[in-house]
């Protein structure tokens, strides 16, 4: 059977404080700091410096001595009012019931024109190419530029005027109004078409809602050599 030796297993230190072997018991571990490097701000003197006679570990010995100070420069939010700027007689005890008092407000400034456009300046994606990200985007096809060859950017005389171009109508780039349009005129009324006139009626003839007395009319009066209709009759 092939396995790993002996010498493939690695036992825990016994050496340290990290990854020490829990099963022994482990000695006190010191290590070395490292040297720090002299800076000159904590270089002190040496031995060989003066010592005053007067400095003591309490003080200096010896009579007090004072120094003058230059004068301090007026800051100006410490300019506070005197004493006989205030009028304590216009303030009314604190206990004592007053009326609500209220104040006008100082006016509004107007506001500048804000960078917000309009609701009527947003407008929908183009469905055409990949415009959206969450719309399915069909192949599109771009026609390639127009050719310079006998373009006006050649000959500045076959540019256009100011007078050939047209102002675009307001409808493209606002809200499009409502548009109306006229109806052709209809054609003349024929003969066969002719209504009738106001006089042409005859109302007191009509009795169709009001009661009437029966009325009777005469037949046709049929000749006796008219031969009568004969009809087979099946039993």
């Amino acid at each position: 059977v092939s396995g790993p030796g002996p010498g493939r297993y690695g036992l825990p230190s016994t050496v340290g404080f990290r990854k020490h072997d829990p099963t022994k018991q482990m000695n006190p571990a010191y290590s070395f700091g490292t040297k720090l490097e002299p800076l000159p701000r904590m270089k002190a003197p040496g031995s060989s410096y003066f010592i005053d006679s007067r400095v003591t570990r309490v003080g200096n010995n010896g009579a007090p001595v004072y120094s003058i100070q230059g004068k301090q420069k007026d800051l100006t939010f410490f300019h506070v009012p005197g004493p006989g700027t205030y009028a304590n007689e216009k303030v009314r005890p604190v206990n004592e019931p007053r009326a609500p008092v209220y104040t006008m407000g100082s006016r509004t400034r107007y506001r500048r024109c804000e960078p917000i456009p309009a609701p009527d300046r947003y407008s929908l994606h183009s469905m055409l190419g990949p415009n959206i990200p969450n719309k399915l985007s069909y192949p599109s096809y771009s026609i390639t530029a127009q050719s310079k060859v006998g373009h006006y950017a050649y000959d500045w005389a076959k540019s256009p005027g100011p007078g050939q171009h047209d102002m675009p109508s307001v409808n493209i780039y606002l809200q499009r109004l409502p548009i109306y349009s006229l109806l052709a005129r209809q054609p003349p009324i024929g003969k066969y078409k002719k209504s009738p006139g106001p006089g042409a009626h005859w109302p007191e003839k009509v009795t169709i809602n009001y009661p009437k007395a029966p009325s009777y009319y005469m037949g046709i009066r049929h000749s006796e050599f008219v031969t009568p209709v004969v009809v087979d009759v099946k039993n």
